[in-house]
């Protein structure tokens, strides 16, 4: 299983619409994907590792495919509407990071 990370950096002044996001973006990217995203995170930056310091990003989201490959088959036909999409919430650039999902769950002792 892989995880695609798309995560927001942190800049004073940077505009980003949580609702939107959590809202709309995202599930137009989980029905443009269809049952190639096996399921997807949201998360809001609280803080960073310091008291009062602000988070890293912003906000990030996790997207988990079986496979690169089945996630670019999904999201590559799709991509320049989905991208299209980004200024309706904001105004950052994302970072994004595929991942190979190494632990999922919890691990039992035995």
């Amino acid at each position: 299983m892989i995880k695609v990370s798309v995560m927001y950096p942190h800049q004073a002044g940077a505009r980003f619409d949580h609702s939107y996001y959590r809202d709309q973006h995202m599930r137009l990217v989980a029905q443009r994907m269809g049952p190639a995203c096996l399921f997807y995170t949201v998360d809001k930056g609280l803080a960073g590792g310091k008291p009062g310091e602000p988070p890293a990003y912003l906000a990030m989201c996790h997207i988990y495919c079986e496979s690169v490959e089945s996630f670019q088959g999904a999201f590559g036909p799709h991509a320049k509407e989905i991208l299209a999409d980004i200024p309706n919430y904001t105004d950052l650039a994302p970072v994004l990071q595929i991942s190979e999902v190494v632990v999922g769950q919890p691990q039992q002792a035995g």
